[in-house]
């Protein structure tokens, strides 16, 4: 399953109800661009962080440094969650890695 059985959810409304039950963040990962590197989800990025008082981390989709700084600046998210980026920089260096 790993995150791909729809669940009916809105994710932004998710996200607000998770904050109103205590939520001290989200870590808002976006199946669709998950490992694919082709930067995170930044229109549902950006409308999580606006909506809720929370930090927002983005998470899923990396491949560059410059997504990382859409994903602050544009998206604006409070961190990155940059997985694949650290995984192909151990994994270049002989580091054995899950890839």
């Amino acid at each position: 399953m790993g995150g791909r059985t729809p669940t009916g959810k809105n994710a932004i409304e998710w996200a607000q109800t998770v904050v109103r039950l205590g939520a001290g963040e989200i870590l808002l990962t976006s199946m669709d661009r998950d490992g694919t590197q082709r930067g995170y989800e930044l229109t549902l990025t950006r409308q999580v962080a606006e909506l809720v008082s929370v930090p927002v981390i983005a998470s899923g989709g990396a491949g560059h440094p410059h997504h990382l700084y859409v994903a602050l600046t544009d998206g604006m998210a409070s961190a990155v969650l940059v997985a694949s980026i650290i995984k192909a920089y151990l994994h270049a260096r002989g580091v054995a890695v899950r890839l």
